[in-house]
């Protein structure tokens, strides 16, 4: 059973094997995009290099993960999760997929834990505590033994 922890500040600065950024399908590349929340706030701290291993997976299904490197942050790297569509929204199960997802990733790799932002709030559509429901909804569904902190962005 995981253990999840509720925390209020900067996804950035969490004690954890790996962080989470919610992102796209991956269709536009990253160098024409102005990445803003989650993703600006990593492009600005670790630099370009998560951004260019990310762009050689090419185009993501919803709710895919992929594992890149962690750049200049302390990190073993960032999950990175295609949690929203063409369209810039998000779903319910596309949030649910984006979880799942990164919970197998971290675990194949062996990570003991991992720190997620509200996936789908914001740009996304949805609001903080839809969103923070639904993943602790599928993070308790899951069979995941992993540390799991959900952060809730608060200057």
């Amino acid at each position: 059973m995981p253990i999840i922890n509720i925390v209020y500040g900067d996804l950035l600065q969490q004690p954890v094997d790996v962080i989470v950024n919610a992102w796209n399908r991956n269709f536009i590349p990253w160098w024409l995009l102005l990445p803003q929340g989650v993703s600006g706030a990593i492009k600005k701290q670790a630099g370009y290099a998560p951004f260019r291993a990310l762009s050689k997976y090419g185009m993501l299904s919803i709710g895919q993960a992929v594992l890149t490197e962690a750049g200049k942050l302390p990190y073993k790297g960032i999950i990175h999760v295609a949690g929203i569509n063409a369209f810039w929204c998000a779903t319910e199960d596309s949030i649910r997929k984006s979880v799942q997802s990164a919970l197998i990733l971290a675990e194949h790799h062996h990570f003991r834990s991992i720190a997620f932002p509200l996936i789908g709030a914001g740009t996304g559509g949805f609001n903080e505590q839809q969103v923070q429901r639904l993943i602790e909804q599928t993070i308790c569904e899951s069979q995941s033994d992993l540390d799991v902190f959900i952060v809730i962005f608060r200057k």
